[in-house]
């Protein structure tokens, strides 16, 4: 995920998505004899999964050159009965692991990119292993609930949107709920998140000696500065929750040449994807604004592909919310889980169109944030290695109680039907 918790009272509510949400599973557990199965098969990986973990946590890859990553995962899952396609969706680094014929598909997210510099700052180690994990426990089950499980690997979430270019591509085509948990400093069970669109705007001006012939420059660092003053004065008129942020990435050769090109990279995020169009439109007035003012032209290109708000499903959210309690953690409250978006994250774009959830596990980080270095140690820590058995055994949980249940069976089914319509 693109960002960080950190939940102080503020204003709104997410929106949720106009979906069949049928009646709320029982509290009373339907499958105990699948539970106690699942939680057996993931003990018995503990040691495969806590490695896992830590062997893609030491080998760090970044967004679409996860091979190393990726073939880690496939070769645990093929090992446990797996069927696994890969490449797919013309993704090197991605793959699709099925166990099990049943008409209920579930697709298991699991991510394995790091950031740049500072690894597994975002602990995707934690999320691909939980990942794996709660394949395997759903797969000792898959006949007896009536299931398919399907491991998706899906790389590049911190820059690149895998998961988007999957779905448009046909990879999470079937799916009738798509699942993932990625490790943060509290436990939160329906985040929200933020639209992201991921731009790269060049300028191109002209070069010339800055001291013998500045007259015949036009220069693009200037242009790249002065986008940057008028986006600094566009951040007081914001709407609540739109954000802007970017780093020069190309600002010039030498200090005697005029520049004649420059770059900027910006990350712009807002509540939904409306309010991200909105501030889209503003932000691209400021980029022009810097062109025509230092005399140079720009271009605009999306890096990644836009990042929708996450939509938890709130029935597989409400079922979550009871088995990662079940197992003695104390998620925030939904009323404080609201308060505060956490970033952003391709995942959103998944639960606009399959019901889906993207819980945050808690790890024990000393005050480290996500994107820190020291979340990074914290990554492979006593909790950490604790967050993956217990985010597989809440995930596959949760699986099997709704799968159990008529009513949500039924209606996973009919809207997986027809999407496929």
């Amino acid at each position: 995920m693109v960002g960080q918790p950190s939940y102080p009272p503020r204003h709104g509510l997410p929106a949720t998505r106009g979906r069949r949400a049928g009646a709320a599973v029982s509290d009373t557990e339907p499958v105990p004899d699948a539970v106690s199965a699942i939680d057996a098969a993931i003990e018995a990986a503990r040691s495969d999964l806590i490695a896992l973990s830590h062997s893609l946590h030491a080998e760090p890859e970044l967004a679409f050159v996860e091979f190393r990553s990726a073939a880690k995962l496939v070769d645990l899952l093929r090992g446990r009965g797996f069927e696994v396609r890969t490449p797919v969706a013309d993704l090197a680094t991605a793959f699709v692991a099925d166990y099990g014929s049943g008409e209920l598909i579930i697709g298991l997210c699991a991510e394995y990119d790091a950031l740049p510099g500072i690894g597994h700052a975002c602990g995707h180690n934690i999320i691909a292993a939980a990942a794996v994990g709660a394949g395997i426990g759903l797969a000792a089950v898959a006949d007896q609930l009536g299931i398919t499980v399907r491991v998706l690997g899906t790389p590049a979430e911190e820059s690149g949107g895998g998961k988007v270019l999957m779905l448009e591509r046909g990879a999470f085509a079937g799916i009738a709920a798509a699942l993932m948990v990625h490790p943060g400093p509290f436990d939160v069970v329906a985040p929200v998140s933020l639209a992201l669109a991921d731009l790269a705007i060049t300028f191109t001006g002209q070069e010339a000696h800055a001291s013998a012939a500045p007259e015949f420059g036009r220069n693009a660092g200037d242009a790249a500065t002065i986008a940057q003053v008028a986006i600094g004065l566009l951040r007081q008129h914001l709407a609540p929750g739109q954000q802007l942020h970017g780093i020069v990435a190309d600002g010039g050769r030498a200090p005697n040449i005029v520049p004649g090109q420059a770059e900027l990279l910006y990350y712009l995020r807002a509540p939904s994807t409306a309010a991200l169009d909105d501030l889209l439109d503003r932000a691209t007035t400021c980029f022009l604004a810097g062109a025509v003012g230092a005399g140079c032209t720009h271009e605009i290109r999306s890096v990644s592909p836009t990042y929708r708000e996450l939509v938890p499903d709130p029935i597989l959210a409400q079922v979550y919310r009871e088995q990662i309690g079940s197992l003695g953690r104390r998620p925030l409250a939904p009323d404080v889980e609201r308060s505060r978006p956490l970033g952003s994250t391709d995942m959103g774009n998944i639960t606009t169109v399959i019901p889906g959830i993207h819980p945050i596990i808690g790890i024990d980080t000393d005050g480290a944030v996500t994107h820190q270095p020291e979340f990074a140690v914290a990554a492979i820590g006593p909790s950490a290695d604790r967050a993956v058995i217990d985010g597989a055994r809440a995930l596959a949980r949760t699986v099997a109680q709704v799968a159990a249940d008529p009513g949500q069976r039924d209606r996973l089914l009919a809207e997986a039907a027809e999407r496929a319509g």
